[in-house]
């Protein structure tokens, strides 16, 4: 079987949509499906499973600056490419988004399948409702990879969804830990207000001095924020980061923090920090809250308190059982959650579409709904 999934964002900028389909691609090719992404890239393509569609630009969504490509070339590319490939199925995550997925939704040369990773809010629902529901309405099944983002998508676009959490590659390349000699926070994500990173940042004065912070990535709050911290020689600015020394990070320290304030559809880089055998605190938000159990898998705090948030951090970093206590349930926690089973489901949902049949519901005792459970 031959499936293209297309991701409307730029796969050499790191982020969780782009992460999720490279991880079920090379799931699913573990799995025998003949699966092709297709994506913008700005720069060479992160392998040679990957279709590049060209550039992406900028664009305001959800609080963030997503890297789309909406521009005509790209849409030419995605068309070219969809109908070169004749391919069985395709998977579009974030159909409605501007740019191939839309594309591919509209000229439908394969059966399609869509999932829906937005939560909160979204402004092209709103104003765009009579045209982004007739794309939807191209489509052939629909999953969502959160109650949030089901939710946002029933209410703007009507439907039914199948609950499908994303995963995490537990087969993952290890990697070579960078240590610290210091007790050492992890924070990896784009500085923008959303992911709290300021607030974690305010969280050091309440931390002791020999506590040390690693920053990765960038985006607009980075200059300021790292003006405000000056010289402080507790903060080590990593700027963007590959997949493996992400890897290496979450390894090597001591805490993964995740300050997030909002806009969050699903914690999938808790999951990582599980796989990694990595504790873990992070905001009391609903997504995170479905994938870490609050006192078992990771300590949860109140968004935007930076007492409370080293509060939490303090216990991690100083309380070896309470670590030691997090680390072996994330673990357990990371595998009911394994991109293995997410592509089995995946690949079910793709045989039924394939053979122009009624997707079959999954038993419910192997239902990714249920992984988590």
């Amino acid at each position: 079987m031959r499936v293209g999934l297309v991701c409307p964002y730029s796969l050499t900028i790191p982020g969780g949509v782009q992460g999720q389909v490279m991880g079920l691609a090379r799931s699913l090719r573990r799995m025998g499906v003949e699966a092709r992404v297709l994506a913008p890239c700005d720069g060479p393509p992160p392998d040679e499973s990957v279709t590049p569609l060209g550039n992406s630009l900028p664009t305001a969504a959800n609080g963030s600056i997503a890297p789309l490509a909406p521009d005509p070339p790209a849409q030419l590319r995605t068309i070219r490419v969809v109908r070169d490939e004749h391919f069985d199925v395709l998977h579009l995550h974030e159909p409605i988004a501007p740019g191939p997925t839309n594309t591919a939704a509209v000229l439908k040369s394969a059966p399609l399948l869509g999932t829906f990773h937005r939560a909160g809010h979204s402004t092209a629902y709103q104003h765009l409702r009579p045209l982004v529901q007739w794309v939807a309405n191209r489509l052939d099944y629909r999953c969502a990879v959160s109650e949030d983002a089901r939710r946002l998508a029933e209410d703007q676009l009507g439907g039914c969804y199948e609950l499908v959490f994303n995963g995490v590659e537990l087969n993952a390349p290890s990697a070579e830990p960078v240590t610290s000699s210091h007790p050492t926070i992890f924070f990896v994500g784009r500085h923008e207000p959303r992911k709290g990173l300021a607030i974690l940042i305010d969280a050091l004065r309440y931390l002791p001095p020999e506590v040390r912070l690693w920053v990765g990535g960038d985006g607009p709050e980075t200059q300021h924020l790292k003006e405000q911290t000056g010289n402080d020689p507790r903060v080590e600015w990593l700027g963007r980061i590959s997949d493996a020394e992400k890897q290496s990070r979450l390894q090597g320290a001591d805490v993964f923090c995740a300050p997030s304030l909002f806009g969050e559809s699903f914690g999938v880089v808790l999951l990582e920090a599980m796989a990694a055998r990595t504790p873990i605190v992070a905001s009391d938000l609903d997504a995170y809250a479905i994938v870490a159990r609050p006192g078992r898998d990771a300590l949860l705090s109140e968004p935007g308190d930076a007492a409370a948030l080293a509060a939490a951090l303090k216990r991690v970093l100083f309380d070896a059982d309470m670590a030691g206590a997090l680390m072996e349930s994330g673990l357990d926690r990371a595998q009911q959650f394994s991109m293995d089973k997410l592509a089995c489901r995946y690949a079910e949902i793709y045989a039924d579409l394939a053979a122009r049949r009624r997707v079959r519901s999954p038993e419910p005792e192997t239902a990714q709904s249920k992984g988590g459970a």
